[in-house]
């Protein structure tokens, strides 16, 4: 086979890992696209591999998260030339990942090994893309696998684990294709997969039989509309009057900077909001921009409001919230969103085009370890948009009294694209690694209520106007991944690396 056959399949390969990720979910195309990209590996030398690592990449992350495009092209004032190089650009930046794994095996290890080796080095550098330039873990392979047999590792060792485990069965299936050994592999592959099964079957976390009503509104404001001035008060007017007839629920869930005004000239609208939910014993949680002008720093900020207290001056015969500028109930984004949230080397860049200078792209970050927000004594770890993406950062806001993780967005940016929908798939994982029901609240969609093992609870269609409200149940217990983070993955990964270095030597002695 000729090596030019080879990166044009190579190619393929990783565009038609793109159906293996919601919103198509078939997931045993991860196997295939990633056996085959191994197997061509296995017939390469070690610049071979990383040309056909990089080729892989592109196709992968050229057709995977090819929504960037949209927000670029529609949002950001580039011609249609300017976004699709920009396009170009982020996926080869990402492709340069997957190349250095495919490099490092092939020069380092026999494809004999690479069962042993591979998963190892896959995981260093998918932690380095979840880490350099702030990180961008998104298509992870874990993430693919949501309704496999595989689901049942989640809560034991993570997204981050599973997508190892991957490396590793299509590295022995590999392995089979070329010495015809199929014996091995089929013992492997059977036995992760139905230890998957089995583990699926067990609830680390189980149901209190407490549970919490609540209600999520999906205002569907266009993006256009979203930070102009004069649709300032009829936006919030939108969400007051949606709001209305939902005061009977435990807790009000308004999406990520569903308030448009700046947090310092919007007091007299959230004291409204929240004497209301004083009121009728409602808790309210929104997103809102704050911007502090004597500090000059903004925050992309969750609030929540209607916690009571009673009033002296009426002998208590009356209640009202505690709302007061900057209270100390609320949530600062940490992992900001690069371009969309702040400019890396702005002082350079922010002129060259409309894309580098939208609004809210300067915010301030947040720390990375706060206290959960409180509604009606219900306690909420929240993920505002791309934290959610973020597991670590995830579990460090966990506590034993968290009651629900909370994750909050707009994905009016990427329109009708996949996007929104692997936006989704990733607090599906969230859910079943933590063992925690996830409540995902949008702007236009998909808003969506997750139970703690991960499933769908109920949810609502992108692009429509519309509340939802449903029960989610409390749960009790803490899955190993809650516990122990990503440790047992690194930990079984770098034995059999090992093992592998062993063999190496041995065979290299005798």
């Amino acid at each position: 086979m000729s090596f030019n056959l080879k990166l044009l399949l190579t190619c393929l390969f990783g565009a038609l890992l793109t159906l293996a990720y919601a919103p198509f979910s078939f997931w045993l195309v991860t196997f295939v696209s990633i056996t085959g990209l191994i197997y061509l590996l296995s017939h390469s030398l070690p610049k071979q591999s990383f040309k056909l690592g990089f080729v892989f990449g592109l196709g992968w992350f050229g057709a995977g998260v090819s929504w960037v495009h949209v927000s670029i092209a529609d949002f950001g004032g580039i011609p249609l030339i300017g976004s699709i190089s920009l396009m170009l650009l982020l996926s080869a930046y990402l492709a340069l990942f997957p190349a250095l794994s495919c490099y490092l095996v092939a020069k380092f290890f026999t494809p004999k090994l690479w069962p042993l080796a591979f998963p190892f080095i896959w995981l260093v550098v998918e932690w380095l893309r979840s880490w350099l330039l702030t990180g961008f873990p998104w298509l992870s392979l874990g993430y693919s696998q949501i309704q496999s047999p595989l689901a049942g590792w989640f809560p034991v060792i993570g997204e981050f684990g599973v997508s190892g485990l991957i490396i590793l069965i299509c590295a022995v299936i590999a392995v089979w294709l070329t010495d015809k050994k199929w014996l091995p592999s089929v013992i492997v592959v059977t036995v992760i997969f139905v230890s998957g099964f089995a583990l699926n079957q067990y609830q680390w976390a189980k149901p209190t039989g407490e549970s919490a009503r609540i209600a999520m509104v999906q205002g569907n404001i266009e993006q256009a509309l979203r930070w102009t001035p004069e649709q300032d008060q009829p936006t919030m007017d939108k969400y007051k009057t949606m709001t209305a007839d939902h005061w009977d629920n435990d807790v009000i869930i308004w999406p990520e900077a569903a308030i448009p005004k700046l947090e310092p000239v919007a007091t007299d609208y959230l004291s409204e909001m929240d004497n209301i939910a004083a009121q009728t014993n409602t808790g309210l949680i929104t997103g809102i921009v704050n911007y502090n002008f004597e500090t000059r720093e903004a925050y992309n900020n969750l609030i929540a409001l209607g916690q009571r207290y009673q009033d002296d001056t009426d002998e208590g015969k009356t209640s009202r919230g505690h709302y007061h500028y900057f209270h100390a109930n609320r949530f600062a984004k940490h992992h900001l969103l690069p371009i969309g949230e702040f400019i890396p080397f702005e002082d350079w860049i922010r002129g060259l085009a409309p894309i580098f200078d939208l609004p809210m792209s300067s915010f301030s970050r947040g720390d990375y370890q706060q206290v959960n927000l409180e509604a009606k004594g219900y306690h909420f770890a929240p993920a505002i948009c791309f934290e959610i993406a973020f597991p670590r950062q995830i579990s460090a806001n966990l506590y034993h009294n968290t009651d629900f993780i909370i994750t909050v967005s707009n994905d009016a940016w990427f329109g009708g694209s996949h996007g929104p929908a692997q936006h989704l798939e990733i607090a599906q994982v969230r859910a079943k690694e933590f063992g925690l029901p996830v409540l995902r609240a949008t702007n236009n969609g998909i808003t969506a209520f997750i139970d703690h093992r991960g499933q769908i609870q109920s949810r609502l269609p992108q692009f429509e106007t519309a509340v939802l409200n449903d029960i989610i149940q409390q749960v009790k217990g803490y899955t190993p991944y809650r516990t122990f983070g990503d440790w047992p993955a690194w930990c079984l990964s770098l034995v059999i690396f090992c093992i592998a270095c062993w063999n190496k030597k041995k065979w290299k002695d005798s």
